[in-house]
């Protein structure tokens, strides 16, 4: 199966382009700030988000040439998915993150804290210049879903009373709004009629969604070095994915070792056990598969390119992390 690299190899002179735009707009005057984005964007990462958005651009640009909006559309999508990162870390309180330190464990809370805020500052000011009110209602609206994820997930842990809908609902704020409405915006930069819209946004909510339900699965099934974290660090803080909500309709007694916060010594184990020896790692591959195939029928009148070829390589590549 092909690499991320691979995949984006069409964008990838674009990407280039857009870490140094990125480090260029966030020349703010601020020594601490701009060590902390140097940090932030060199650290790597796969580009996932904003390669989407310049795949998606090139294969509906007629001449296959990118605009300056969409370009700069590119880079708030990376902006606002890096100032989330940051406050992420901060409130999961880890210490690196792609093998990096991450900018609270580097410099401190404080400045984590005010960096994430830059740029999501950074992001709506640049948002706000493109002149596309459109535009601005999706992505302004992503920033949003981000904080509400980010919420939930802390207002839902070790609860057991939550709804299969709840969880999906979190996902999606977290993971797949971003995704979703910044391939609309794509198409509404490029002009494009509502019903191929949806079928964007369509494309980038299915795409998020098995996204996340991939690396839920890997939190139980993938090794402390694949993860770049302790396995089962989500269930151990209390987060429930879709293994641990499919396990608990088969093993009642995952509740009880949930709703008690694994307190008791060997309570964490007994519950991985029960996780591994039921059908949820199945059901919830199943249900990865379900979105990742959805994502790839909605892109399917793209005109054919190399851009649309990577394009609807992704969903596929997205379940490959699985085995």
């Amino acid at each position: 199966m092909a690499t991320v690299a691979e995949l984006l190899q069409p964008v990838e002179v674009d990407l280039e382009t857009l870490l140094s735009d990125l480090r260029h707009l966030i020349g703010a005057g601020h020594p601490i700030l701009q060590a902390a984005a140097e940090h932030l964007f060199s650290a790597g990462g796969k580009r996932l988000r904003p390669g989407i958005v310049l795949l998606i651009s090139r294969a509906l640009s007629a001449d296959g040439e990118l605009g300056a909006r969409h370009r700069r559309l590119a880079e708030i999508t990376e902006m606002i998915h890096t100032a989330s990162l940051v406050h992420d870390d901060v409130v999961d309180e880890a210490a690196t993150r792609r093998g990096v330190a991450t900018v609270h464990s580097r410099f401190n809370h404080r400045v984590a804290v005010l960096a994430g805020d830059f740029l999501f500052a950074q992001a709506s000011w640049h948002l706000a210049n493109l002149d596309n009110l459109e535009v601005v209602k999706l992505l302004s609206r992503v920033i949003m879903d981000l904080a509400d994820g980010e919420i939930r997930q802390g207002l839902f842990r070790y609860d057991t009373g939550q709804t299969f809908a709840t969880y999906l609902e979190k996902s999606y704020c977290k993971t797949a709004s971003l995704i979703a409405n910044s391939c609309r915006a794509a198409g509404v930069l490029s002009g494009l009629p509502l019903e191929r819209l949806d079928d964007l946004y369509r494309f980038g909510r299915q795409l998020g969604l098995a996204f996340q339900v991939v690396d839920d699965i890997l939190d139980f099934t993938g090794s402390d070095q694949q993860l770049g974290k302790p396995a089962a660090s989500d269930l151990a803080s209390g987060y429930l994915t879709a293994p641990a909500l499919y396990a608990m309709e088969e093993h009642p007694a995952l509740a009880g070792l949930i709703e008690r916060e694994f307190c008791q010594s060997g309570d964490l184990e007994q519950a991985l056990e029960l996780v591994r020896s039921s059908e949820a790692i199945g059901r919830s591959r199943a249900l990865a598969q379900d979105f990742a195939r959805d994502a790839a029928e909605a892109l399917t009148w793209l005109p054919p390119s190399d851009c649309r070829g990577a394009l609807l390589q992704l969903p596929e590549f997205v379940l490959s992390r699985l085995y």
